[in-house]
């Protein structure tokens, strides 16, 4: 069956250096908090853990603002909890063709995989088809030429990051993300939110909220 999905391929730059300098034991803590941050922002905006990969994971979702929003989250969020282990990312969208139910083949799950490979630390590289659906929070910079190994031609490819929250900023409580105002919503109580996936999280329960690691 063939359905358009949005892919992401993310992990921790330097894991192998890091595994060999600090033992096994520091390995897992690391590895617990990027999947259980990864695991509690997916579930919050919509995305799927397709599966882990070691050190990273495969990511897709029908909402291509859902997840690029994820992934600079993400980047925000690790940055604070493990900023020894910065993260990468590489985001496609396009029709693929789903397999026994579980898995997906064709080209942006290859691109998504290679411009995670081709990433730097803290680089969240997607292509124009991302870039063009992303959040109004999210900053694409200036786009540049990957080469993508198996393609025979290069990638145009953004690199996302946060957009510079001004001069007034508000903090979505769920999340954490500094956002300028204008790019928010809000509830009655005044609090801000980067979406409607973290305020309905908010709605639910702000003390069942999970909070930042």
């Amino acid at each position: 069956m063939r359905v358009d999905r949005c892919f992401a391929f993310v992990d921790l730059c330097g894991f192998t250096a890091f595994a060999d300098q600090e033992g096994d034991e520091r390995v897992v803590v690391m590895l617990a908090t990027m999947r259980t941050t990864l695991r509690e922002s997916s579930a919050r905006r919509g995305v799927r853990v397709v599966k882990w990969l070691g050190d990273g994971a495969m990511l897709s979702s029908t909402m291509v603002d859902a997840l690029s929003g994820l992934v600079v989250e993400l980047d925000h969020r690790l940055s604070e909890a493990i900023p020894s282990l910065p993260i990468r990312a590489g985001l496609a969208r396009g029709p693929v063709i789903m397999f026994e139910g579980d898995d997906y083949i064709g080209y942006p799950v290859n691109v998504a995989a290679r411009l995670c490979a081709q990433a730097l630390p803290h680089e969240l590289l997607a292509t124009a088809e991302v870039v063009s659906s992303r959040p109004s929070w999210v900053h694409a910079q200036p786009a540049r030429s990957v080469t993508v190994r198996g393609l025979a031609h290069e990638i145009e490819a953004c690199n996302l990051c946060l957009v510079d929250a001004g001069d007034d900023p508000v903090i979505d409580p769920v999340c954490g993300l500094q956002l300028p105002r204008a790019l928010t919503c809000g509830d009655a109580s005044g609090l801000r939110f980067c979406s409607e996936a973290c305020q309905g999280s908010w709605s639910e329960g702000p003390d069942a909220v999970r909070a930042l690691p």
